[in-house]
């Protein structure tokens, strides 16, 4: 299927309905959106809300304080779908009490035939479904609603691209840019190429005039996102006979003088050693490297279909080193795929044991519809499947802490992010290597910034987004401690 670009005519007719709508909606009107899922879809949700805002909403603290609720689903594992329909059942609820609430059902999930079908066939009060590509069209589906349609079910086969679709960013440190669309590679487990359709990159100009942006706003910090960032450009017409990849565009974001960049997700069988060089040559490119393992058997790989060995994944962490010897890497496995047996996972051991992960998001195995792992009968028993898990999960918790207490006695630049969640009179950032650091302050801070002493809450408010130096002390399984020896940046500088 090709890509569909949606023109600025098309836009111009969204904004036609969005006044519209502005003209219809009752005064103090609010929205609340569920988010659930990767980056990709909270980049997905700042657009949702982006358009709302526009039209004239406000956005509710509360599903029950709104007028309208937006539920953004995720297809990838069967715990989100959980707790979709979970949710939508409390959503049942408000509607019951408001009957003239709006329900709308978007995101990956919504791809998905079945899904669509139960929500038609069991949750009657849902008025708007519509998919991943059809965000820019929001106000439409929304005044079709408004109009009296009592159900528009709408999501378009299409694999789009829209520019000029407003985002509201969530963070004030960080934003998010999606660079491309879409996965091709059909993994049999995954359903994103379902869902997400086929890759399609952003043109570079948009991508780069989007993170011009950024820095004449003042973000600290940028994530490029993907389904597959490595795959960028493959599918974009080559100048004068030469390709443009995710390296170049790397280097090209790297010169804008954006502080730090980061970028998720890469797939093993398209890292290259160009990408490895533009990261290693470039001070504001992280200096992590999310690389999904999912198996260390080579034969599980096959069954995958991840068109990688164990030994290719092993000598891409070793360049990556030799470029990069403090570079982190974290990784996603999965256990308990169709027919797994205990050399297979024992192969996934050796892997986690050599490689050595800062950290890895871990899953038990879940048959996603459509999928042709799901047809595969050669499940393996759950107590089998629990058992490898727990095993997996001590090793990289020893993995982890050993990582994180080589890290005692440094004292890297940090990225404030705020307020410490769970540590009070604390603060919270991360260093380039992915390291999630909580730290105290000096005394004089406050002074120095104005504020009261013992304000920690205006004290991160204050300073995200800003960098500083911290000093660790302390390891922790997932996290270390430490304490603020400089503050490089000035809070003047943070996006106001």
């Amino acid at each position: 299927m090709s890509t569909v670009y949606i023109s600025n005519e098309e836009w111009e007719r969204q904004r036609g309905f969005i006044n519209t709508i502005r003209a219809l909606l009752k005064p103090e009107a609010q929205f609340y959106v569920y988010t659930y899922g990767c980056q990709l879809n909270d980049n997905d949700t700042e657009k949702l809300k982006a358009i709302l805002l526009e039209i004239g909403y406000s956005e509710a603290g509360e599903p029950n304080d709104a007028d309208l609720i937006l539920m953004n689903t995720c297809s990838v594992r069967g715990n989100a779908d959980q707790r979709f329909f979970g949710n939508l059942g409390i959503v049942k609820t408000i509607k019951e009490k408001n009957p003239e609430l709006i329900v709308g059902v978007c995101g990956c999930m919504m791809k998905v035939d079945e899904h669509v079908e139960r929500i038609r066939r069991s949750y009657h009060f849902v008025d708007i479904i519509f998919g991943t590509s059809d965000i820019h069209r929001l106000p439409e589906l929304l005044y079709r609603r408004l109009s009296g349609v009592r159900r528009v079910y709408d999501v378009t086969d299409d694999d789009v691209i829209a520019e000029g679709v407003p985002i509201a960013r969530e963070r004030r440190y960080r934003a998010l840019c999606t660079i491309m669309y879409g996965c091709n590679n059909f993994c049999s487990y995954c359903i994103v190429p379902y869902t997400r359709g086929r890759e399609r990159s952003r043109a570079k100009d948009q991508v780069l005039q989007e993170i011009n942006e950024l820095v004449a706003e003042g973000f600290s910090e940028v994530m490029l996102l993907g389904q597959n960032v490595n795959a960028y450009g493959k599918d974009l017409p080559a100048e004068n006979g030469v390709g443009y990849g995710f390296a170049d565009l790397l280097e090209d974001v790297a010169a804008t003088g954006l502080p730090r960049i980061r970028f998720m997700t890469s797939h093993p069988k398209d890292i290259t050693a160009e990408l490895l060089d533009v990261m290693a040559a470039n001070d504001n490119i992280e200096m992590h490297l999310h690389l999904p393992l999912q198996s260390g058997s080579d034969r599980i790989l096959k069954e995958m279909n991840r068109h990688y060995t164990a030994a290719h994944y092993l000598e891409i962490i070793e360049a990556a080193r030799r470029r990069m010897p403090h570079i982190s890497f974290s990784t996603d496995i999965i256990v308990g795929f169709p027919g797994e047996t205990e050399d297979d996972f024992q192969a996934t051991l050796d892997v986690v044991e050599k490689v050595g992960f800062d950290s890895a998001y871990t899953f038990q195995y879940s048959p996603r519809i459509g999928t042709p792992a799901a047809l595969d009968e050669n499940k393996v028993p759950q107590e089998i499947v629990t058992e490898r898990f727990d095993r997996l999960l001590a090793l990289q918790n020893q993995n982890s802490l050993k990582v994180n207490e080589r890290r005692v006695g440094t004292a890297p630049e940090v990225l404030i992010e705020g307020l410490a969640d769970h540590y009070e009179g604390q603060l919270t950032g991360r260093s380039s290597d992915n390291c999630l650091i909580n730290f105290t302050v000096q005394d004089d801070i406050f002074e120095k910034l104005g504020i009261e002493w013992g304000d920690y809450s205006a004290l991160g408010a204050t300073l995200e987004g800003a960098f500083c130096r911290v000093e660790i002390t302390s390891a922790r399984m997932f996290s270390v401690n430490g304490k603020m020896v400089e503050l490089i940046s000035s809070p003047s500088s943070l996006v106001s």
